[in-house]
């Protein structure tokens, strides 16, 4: 996303993870998973990581991805930081869950997280746009990445995870966010998450028949 915002040109290759492809071995040895930014010789690892080394690599072309005063900055990766310390194993427990009961405690945690970021974002924004206030930025990026698999999930479990009338602030950022031409080129649909979703679910099932 911030590549595209920024005009800048790239490659973009995606990976079968069945299957793993020896590029992306060769560059990730250690998670070996993506996403991975190669720049000439170089790889850089990690999805917040990339968006800072792109940050200060390409400092001057296109909007800034971290805000420039520095406690600013701090707060945007604090809470980058708890989108995906907090929010993604919530969305994979959420598919997991064996029990009714157990699903609807992961539904309320990921409720919490949501109603969070919805004071969040009304503390950083500062009436703008965006966390990053005009422009997309570092914790627009890092929170929307996750849009399409809230509302996979959504279908999936049939529960409201993202609701207009608890995180009001939240639900109109998504709508600007899903509208930028930036996003639009790369987030991928919703209906393609719900398949990959579904099929995570189906091998889960499989596993625990299995044992």
């Amino acid at each position: 996303m911030i590549l595209e915002q920024k005009g800048l040109s790239y490659e973009y290759f995606e990976e079968n993870f069945a299957n793993k492809s020896e590029l992306l071995l060769k560059h990730n040895p250690v998670h070996k998973k993506v996403p991975v930014l190669i720049h000439g010789d170089r790889a850089i690892c990690e999805s917040l990581v990339i968006l800072q080394y792109i940050d200060e690599n390409w400092s001057g072309t296109g909007p800034p991805v971290l805000p420039a005063n520095p406690y600013d900055r701090a707060i945007a990766r604090f809470w980058a930081a708890y989108v995906d310390d907090k929010l993604l194993p919530l969305l994979i427990d959420t598919l997991k869950a064996e029990t009714e009961e157990a699903k609807a405690e992961i539904i309320a945690g990921i409720h919490g997280v949501l109603e969070m970021l919805e004071g969040v974002f009304k503390k950083c924004s500062a009436g703008k746009s965006f966390f990053g206030g005009d422009s997309i930025g570092y914790l627009d990026v890092t929170l929307g990445s996750y849009l399409a698999w809230i509302r996979a999930e959504e279908r999936i479990i049939g529960a409201k995870l993202l609701d207009e009338t608890k995180m009001p602030s939240l639900v109109e950022w998504e709508n600007r966010f899903l509208a930028a031409d930036c996003v639009k080129k790369v987030l991928p649909s919703v209906e393609r998450v719900e398949a990959l979703g579904r099929m995570l679910i189906a091998k889960e099932r499989a596993s625990r028949l299995a044992n």
